[in-house]
């Protein structure tokens, strides 16, 4: 297992997949420093989800799943005070083996991490249609209108098609976590098919909650 030594940037509302983008403003002084050091070196930032239960810490340092997604910075602009507005590309996922406690001079969080092979293992047959027929149901269900063309996707491979809707779908963040960590064992767009059925059962319910998974 490869190994490296990267920053951290938990969060509690972002889960970044393998080659996807997201953009991210950065205004904590500790952030700040961190993208400027990312800037300065392999332009890599380890994004890290906040546990549920730690999320009321986010001013410290909240405990976080100790599996992420790499994302090398692609673009961005500093602002006249200091703030960051960047774009990440996610590369690789990886998992936490130790971090490096901060100090008076480094302010944001680093770790020791492995990066973990992405799976090549093919999805059960028929899962990607599946897929989309859940997405079109719950789509007409909600009322909603679809940001993500569904054509847009038939051209990808299994893997890219899993993540860009793992990355772009409105899933709460504990949800995308399980999906993130189930490419590790060559699960992701299978747990990906199962999770819309979930949803789309659970809007045909009596009463449905408002699930609202595709925006």
């Amino acid at each position: 297992m490869e190994e490296a030594q990267i920053p951290l940037f938990p969060l509690s509302n972002v889960v970044l997949f393998p080659g996807c983008l997201t953009p991210l403003h950065v205004f904590e002084p500790r952030y700040r420093q961190m993208t400027e050091s990312a800037l300065e070196g392999q332009r890599l930032i380890g994004m890290v989800t906040v546990l549920p239960s730690e999320q009321d810490e986010m001013a410290g340092n909240p405990g976080i799943f100790p599996i992420g997604c790499a994302g090398f910075i692609t673009d961005h602009e500093q602002l006249d005070d200091g703030r960051y507005n960047i774009v990440l590309r996610g590369t690789r996922c990886f998992r936490v083996t130790h971090e490096i406690p901060t100090d008076a001079e480094r302010l944001y969080r680093l770790a020791d991490v492995g990066f973990l092979d992405e799976p090549t293992s093919p999805p059960k047959p028929g899962v990607r249609a599946a897929v989309l027929a859940h997405l079109e149901a719950i789509a007409k269900r909600s009322g909603q209108s679809q940001e993500l063309s569904l054509s847009q996707l038939e051209g990808l491979d299994d893997a890219s098609f899993a993540n860009v809707l793992c990355q772009a779908l409105g899933f709460p963040p504990e949800e995308k976590q399980g999906l993130l960590e189930a490419g590790v064992s060559g699960e992701r767009l299978d747990r990906l098919e199962g999770l819309l059925a979930f949803h789309q059962a659970a809007m045909q319910s009596p009463d449905p909650g408002g699930s609202g998974v595709v925006h």
